[in-house]
């Protein structure tokens, strides 16, 4: 039996008056991928950077590998082994691939080396002296991805990583993620593109309302089409 690496009861969170999040629960156990399904406002982004301490305040327990971290800063969320690829990817754009892959802190022993990214990402390793503004948007990605893959973080948050790239990038990054779970590590996706998303996960959570609505496994996808149907649109 896989154990709890995130283990969320009664998020509350708030961007200065706005209360977003009324009180998510969701699991994800060591070794799986989550994925959080919902329409735009749902409250799926917010989760993410609650989780990583990046909203105004919030309430409720977060534990990660066991440790509560709803009272911890960012930089000591990360210590304990998240990482955080947010929609926006924030490459910087006067530095190389590869300096841009230089440049994270290591927060936990077992980051991955350059020659493993490398491998992973052949792309990267052709593009490693460009700039980071000359990267496709494919490329950026990646380059994103691969810099958590330094740190040693072992609970990824991917953030619409293949929105607006094509669909032969988004064949990759679903590869990816396949080869990293096989490697161990833990994923929870947030995902417009359910075609994408659907094949990976393990489980689903379906948000509405910053609220949990639905959870139900991967065995369980064709019986709940109807109500994602009703729910996303897909």
């Amino acid at each position: 039996m896989s154990k709890a690496l995130l283990k969320i009861e009664n998020l509350q969170a708030w961007y200065g008056e706005s209360h977003i999040l009324h009180g998510v629960n969701l699991t994800v156990n060591e070794g799986e991928v989550v994925t959080l399904l919902g329409r735009n406002g749902a409250g799926r982004t917010t989760t993410m950077r609650a989780i990583v301490g990046l909203t105004g305040s919030r309430k409720g327990s977060i534990q990660i590998a066991g440790t509560e971290s709803i009272a911890l800063a960012p930089h000591k969320i990360a210590r304990l082994g998240v990482g955080y690829c947010p929609e926006e990817r924030g490459i910087f754009a006067s530095l190389t691939a590869e300096e841009n892959l230089m440049l994270p802190p290591t927060i936990a022993p077992g980051g991955m080396s350059l020659d493993e990214i490398y491998d992973m990402f052949p792309n990267l390793k052709e593009r490693a002296s460009s700039p980071g503004t000359r990267l496709s948007g494919g490329e950026q990605q990646m380059l994103a991805v691969a810099r958590i893959l330094r740190t040693g973080a072992r609970l990824l948050l991917l953030d619409e990583i293949s929105e607006g790239l094509a669909p032969v990038i988004v064949q990759k990054l679903a590869e990816m993620i396949l080869t990293l779970k096989a490697k161990g590590y833990t994923i929870v996706l947030v995902e417009q593109n359910f075609r994408f998303a659907a094949p990976l996960a393990d489980r689903f959570y379906v948000m509405e309302h910053g609220t949990i609505v639905k959870q139900f496994e991967q065995s369980q996808l064709a019986q709940n089409m109807g109500m994602l149907q009703e729910y996303l649109g897909v």
